[in-house]
């Protein structure tokens, strides 16, 4: 399976600048709207097909994944595939409406079957987006090898990847934030039911399960609290499954800037990005300097996440703003990272999380905090999944195999 590691492309003498990644929303103006959608539709724009899939193309797929317990090829690998991308309405953070697109796999049968929701990592190129359904997406490797099995599979781009891309930058992305990532998947789903509500050969049995991992964990915990807050009644939700979120923003931002970290760059990237996201999102509207010292502040106000942030995370900010974090002075700042978190709340659907306990970029505490907070609101639903040593990437089988055995006794 394709790591979700950050790891960051060489990139020609033109660099990303920090102003750029600041100005996150600005893809809306280039946008397509539709004004006279046809009939009976609300969400859905159009589909085109963008693939056939064979079992035994399928089989090479499920081989190169190389997961540690092999389910026969034969048992997993049920049906072929046609894959479609899927153009629908959704709204910005800003409440605009946009289109947005994603990549819809359905198996070859005649069978009535359920749906799964998978939202996707973090990527940085758009060429990874589920509805490009190139060989380095989610998409093209487990998601299809899970509709194969018998599942109508919808996967999201989100928000700055697919059609919402604006000039091939994908940080212009809402990178981990709760309500865009939301939005944008569910609204994938509604127009998926309306796209299946119009090919008759398509048996939806209206089950509905979610997953994703990482940036796709963190994402599916989002939209999963959103539909059972808000639209409780619309689906059949039957379960849940999410590896690897960073669902406790307040307690993992606040470790970030108070212990050594590991030092790696492309991790360091992401929580960069999260944080130029909220910078731009909240309008907080931040210089460089107010944020970072130097050599960092410079390095991002003209390399953007390009920067070289080979150091513990914590050190490329100034003592004023890591203190404003730590005793709760920087009330805007911290404001817009509790907007994020979605850990401390009681599910009524069945909920299996995944963490490694030795996960450098994600950290243990956000699957644990939440475990705990669930617990203490009374939940008798959800389950951690911990895999002791495991770090982000060793942890992903489990995860993958978890998912789908828990999936498929969920009924």
């Amino acid at each position: 399976m394709k790591s979700f590691t950050v790891i960051l492309p060489k990139r020609s003498s033109q660099t990303r600048s920090l102003l750029i990644i600041f100005l996150i929303a600005a893809y809306v103006g280039g946008c397509t709207f539709v004004d006279h959608p046809p009939a009976g539709r609300k969400y859905l724009v159009s589909s085109s097909v963008i693939g056939e899939v064979t079992k035994e193309q399928l089989a090479l797929r499920y081989e190169a994944l190389k997961l540690p317990t092999v389910i026969p090829a034969q048992a997993l690998l049920l049906y072929d595939l046609k894959v479609y991308k899927i153009i629908y309405k959704t709204k910005n953070p800003a409440g605009q409406e946009i289109n947005a697109s994603g990549a819809l796999i359905i198996p070859k049968t005649g069978n009535s079957i359920p749906m799964i929701s998978q939202q996707h990592g973090t990527i940085l190129s758009n060429a990874d987006a589920p509805s490009n359904y190139a060989p380095t997406s989610e998409a093209f490797s487990v998601a299809s090898i899970f509709a194969s099995n018998g599942f109508i599979i919808a996967c999201p781009d989100y928000l700055g990847f697919g059609v919402s891309n604006v000039n091939n930058n994908p940080f212009l992305h809402t990178y981990e934030h709760r309500e865009g990532l939301a939005q944008t998947s569910l609204d994938m789903i509604r127009a998926a039911k309306e796209f299946i509500a119009e090919d008759k050969s398509i048996l939806w049995d209206t089950r509905l399960y979610l997953t994703g991992y990482s940036e796709g964990g963190f994402a599916t915990m989002s939209l999963y609290k959103k539909i059972q807050d808000e639209f409780p009644s619309e689906f059949n939700l039957r379960a849940v499954t999410a590896g690897a979120g960073a669902y406790d923003k307040t307690s993992f931002m606040k470790a970030l800037l108070t212990t050594t970290t590991h030092k790696i760059a492309a991790y360091n990237r992401t929580y960069l990005w999260v944080s130029l996201t909220y910078n731009n999102l909240y309008g907080l509207n931040r210089k460089p300097t107010d944020y970072f010292v130097e050599p960092y502040a410079s390095d991002i106000q003209q390399n953007g996440l390009f920067a070289n942030l080979n150091v513990s995370f914590d050190e490329i900010f100034t003592p004023q703003f890591k203190k404003g974090i730590v005793d709760g002075t920087d009330k805007a700042f911290l404001d817009a990272v509790a907007d994020n978190n979605v850990y401390d709340w009681k599910p009524l659907k069945p909920l299996q999380m995944y963490h490694g306990t030795a996960d450098p970029q994600v950290f243990y505490l956000n699957s644990e905090n939440a475990n705990k907070a669930m617990t203490a609101k009374g939940s008798t639903v959800h389950q951690l999944i911990t895999v002791p040593g495991g770090d982000h990437q060793t942890t992903l089988p489990t995860y993958i195999l978890g998912s789908f055995d828990f999936i498929k006794k969920t009924p």
